[in-house]
């Protein structure tokens, strides 16, 4: 599984940015997706998760209400709409996929990673 994310960028807080991540050499339908962030100095963290389809999704409690987690399974694309940014959402985001049989979203488990994008917002 290759995963290729974009969309990140320098923005000033109340900003929106969308992130894409695309995936190639599998089935996108077959994978479950989620996007984790990593602040300098800190550990990676959740941010969100979709299943295999669009009726599951999950949310960490920081972005709830201001991120929308996506995904085309044409496109073999899943989006992080962010809005209201804050500087604390400043981070290298990644996205990630695990294969599974179930259609719930998870916040663990992803064995595939993409190479980050890197989200920065002005205060």
């Amino acid at each position: 599984v290759q995963l290729q994310a974009s969309g990140g960028g320098l923005v000033q807080a109340g900003g929106s940015l969308r992130l894409s991540c695309v995936l190639s050499g599998r089935t996108f339908s077959n994978y479950g997706m989620g996007w984790f962030r990593q602040a300098p100095g800190k550990e990676r963290e959740f941010v969100a998760a979709i299943g295999r389809n669009t009726g599951s999704t999950d949310y960490a409690d920081s972005v709830k209400g201001r991120f929308t987690i996506s995904r085309d399974n044409a496109k073999k694309t899943v989006y992080l709409e962010m809005n209201s940014l804050k500087p604390e959402d400043t981070a290298v985001y990644y996205c990630a996929a695990k294969f599974t049989f179930s259609s719930f979203s998870t916040k663990t488990g992803y064995d595939s990673w993409g190479q980050g994008t890197q989200v920065t917002v002005s205060s």
